[in-house]
C-alpha cells in the first residue's frame, strides 16, 4: 500500500473525487480511515465465520437469503477496493483479489458452487497475509513472532477446512459413515492430530495416499505452529551485506556475516 501514489485530495471530476475518498480510506492514516478500515476487516471475519458454518447451516431457512446478502457485501468491497487502487492492471493482478472474485461466484451461484464451497476459506489465509490486516489490526505485531504465529494458525485452519472439502467431494460417494461435511472434518482432524478412531477411512489406494499426504502435513504445520510459538522472538532486518533476516532484538553484529547492524528500536 505504501508503494501506491497518491491521489489528488479534491479532484473536480466526481469519478475522480470518488476514488480519492477511497483511496484515502483504504489507505490513509486520519481516525475515519482507520474506522473504515477496522470495520472492513471485522466484517471480512464475520464472512470467514459464516464460512465456517455455512456446511451445517445449508439447510436452515434464510441461508440462501444471507449467502447472496454477503455476496452483495463483497461485491461492493471489490469494487470500493478497485476504484481506490491506482492501477486496475496491478490489482486485478493480485492473488487476494482472484481469491474474492471466486469466493464471489460460488456465492452467487451456490447450488451450482457448493462443492467447490470449501475453496472459501481460502480467503482466511488471504487476510492474514496481506498487509491491509497487518497494517490496521496487526501494526503493533508486524514483523515480530506474532505475525508468524498468526499466519501458520491460518494456514493450518485453512488447511483443515479446504482438506475436509476436498475428502468430502471425492471420496462421500465410497466412503459408508461420510455423510457431510463435518464428517471430513472430523476425519482430517483426527487424522492430522494422529488420533485415527477408525471410524472413517479411505478406501483404495487412492484414499491411503490421500490419507497420508493429510497426516504428513497437518503434522508439518503442526510442527511449524510450535516453533513459531516457542522459538526466541527474533527481529526482521535485512543484513545489508548477506541478506540475513532474522536477528535477536539486541543484535549489534549479524550472526552470518560479522556486519556491524543498525536496527531501529520501533517495533521491537
Amino acid at each position: 500500500m505504501a508503494d501506491e501514489p497518491v491521489l489528488p485530495l479534491h479532484p473536480s471530476n466526481p469519478f475522480a473525487r470518488l476514488r480519492a475518498l477511497l483511496r484515502e480510506l483504504y489507505n490513509g492514516s486520519s481516525p475515519a480511515a482507520v474506522k473504515f478500515r477496522l470495520g472492513v476487516l471485522w466484517l471480512d471475519f464475520a464472512i470467514i465465520g459464516f464460512f465456517m458454518l455455512a456446511p451445517i447451516l445449508r439447510d436452515v431457512p434464510g441461508f440462501l437469503v444471507i449467502d447472496y446478502a454477503i455476496a452483495f457485501v463483497l461485491a461492493l468491497e471489490l469494487v470500493g477496493r478497485a476504484l481506490g487502487y491506482s492501477s486496475l492492471k496491478r490489482w486485478i493482478s493480485r492473488p487476494i483479489v482472484w481469491i474474492d472474485i471466486f469466493v464471489l461466484v460460488t456465492l452467487l451461484a451456490p447450488h451450482w458452487g457448493y462443492n467447490l464451497g470449501y475453496l472459501r476459506m481460502l480467503r482466511l489465509w488471504a487476510l492474514l497475509h496481506s498487509e491491509f490486516f497487518w497494517e490496521t489490526i496487526g501494526k503493533r505485531y508486524d514483523d515480530t513472532r506474532w505475525e508468524d504465529v498468526a499466519k501458520t494458525l491460518a494456514t493450518m485452519v485453512t488447511f483443515l477446512f479446504v482438506t475436509a472439502g476436498l475428502v468430502y467431494t471425492g471420496f462421500r460417494d465410497s466412503v459408508p459413515h461420510l455423510h457431510s461435511y463435518v464428517d471430513a472434518l472430523y476425519f482430517v482432524v483426527t487424522s492430522v492430530t494422529t488420533t485415527g478412531y477408525g471410524d472413517i477411512t479411505l478406501p483404495g489406494d487412492v484414499g491411503r495416499l490421500a490419507s497420508i499426504a493429510i497426516m504428513i502435513s497437518g503434522v508439518t504445520l503442526f510442527v511449524r505452529l510450535g516453533q513459531a510459538l516457542l522459538r526466541p522472538n527474533k527481529v526482521r532486518f535485512d543484513c545489508p551485506r548477506c541478506g540475513l533476516m532474522r536477528h535477536d532484538p539486541d543484535a549489534v553484529h549479524c550472526k552470518a556475516c560479522g556486519l556491524i547492524l543498525n536496527i531501529p528500536d520501533e517495533g521491537l
